[in-house]
């Protein structure tokens, strides 16, 4: 699936979903100079460009089709930026937003209104923009260099649509951890929007919970090979377990690398590094994140 390289379609898809989920001002006696709407709009095309709060801020002085199309008679100021982000990317509000988008796609026949197969996998972000150069380090007495490693990396376990690559759900954490630990907080998450009648996902999903968790809750039929640790003939412990190992579903198996697709287009579209540094603000900005990637599909 394309996305949209216009601002202006981007402003006015994120505009009109922030319309149709949130209202205009967070409280009865707050200032009404800019409504929630053209703030959330702002901050997705503060995504789209890639860049930071002031950088956001010059472009819409630059642009009158921006600031007609978000209704902005002025431009907020960079701090006005920040603070909105702090309140309007918390999870209640992103799942709204997010919530509506899809519904958007829906309503545009650009999504099924049952997803006839979902992929699920995880993904890490850099928490830093330090040039790959200056990673490097060179080993003493030695003519070679060593790179330094992290530990600790932002994570986001996805369910997407493998038709239209649309994100159905995210939960956004910190690696490295097993991926099976947020399968159930993202199917959870991800059948609040829209039913999925099938979900593949990878070995690291591999446990008969998760299967009996997806069937018997959502009646999703789940695909996930068996990992057996070593060779060995005898079949996995599991009623769906030993299906997996037994009755395998290759074809529909292999449309789970859409799931990497998804991966890859937020990180080619939106970037690979996070601006923000403390963990909650590093987990609303993949959710923002994930936003804009849905936005730009809509709006194509």
């Amino acid at each position: 699936m394309k996305t949209s390289k216009s601002p202006n379609a981007v402003a006015r898809a994120a505009y009109e979903s922030a319309k149709r989920s949130l209202p205009a001002y967070r409280h009865i006696k707050s200032p009404h100079k800019f409504t929630q709407h053209q703030l959330v709009a702002c901050l997705v095309l503060k995504e789209f460009f890639t860049t930071d709060y002031r950088g956001i801020e010059e472009i819409l002085k630059d642009s009158s089709d921006l600031k007609h199309i978000l209704e902005l008679s002025d431009i907020p100021h960079y701090t006005t930026f920040q603070k909105a982000a702090h309140r309007l990317t918390n999870k209640n509000t992103l799942q709204k937003l997010i919530k509506e988008i899809l519904a958007m796609a829906i309503e545009g026949k650009i999504m099924d209104k049952i997803v006839k197969l979902s992929a699920l996998d995880g993904t890490g972000f850099e928490s830093h923009h330090v040039s790959a150069y200056f990673v490097k380090r060179r080993a003493k007495e030695q003519e070679t260099y060593q790179k330094t490693t992290y530990s600790r990396y932002p994570k986001i376990g996805m369910v997407v649509d493998s038709k239209t690559h649309l994100a159905l759900s995210g939960v956004p954490s910190r690696g490295p951890y097993p991926d099976v630990v947020h399968f159930e907080k993202a199917v959870t998450e991800a059948e609040k929007n829209v039913h999925s009648n099938i979900l593949t996902a990878d070995a690291g999903y591999d446990s008969e919970k998760a299967h009996v968790f997806a069937r018997s809750i959502y009646g999703i039929r789940t695909i996930i090979p068996s990992r057996i640790g070593r060779p060995t003939a005898k079949l996995p412990k599991g009623k769906w377990r030993k299906i997996m190992a037994t009755r395998f579903n290759k074809k529909l198996y292999g449309q789970r690398w859409q799931s990497e697709t998804v991966n890859s287009m937020i990180k080619r579209n939106l970037g690979s590094c996070l601006r923000a540094r403390s963990y909650w603000s590093q987990c609303h900005e993949m959710m923002l994140r994930l936003f804009t990637h849905n936005i730009m599909i809509v709006s194509i």
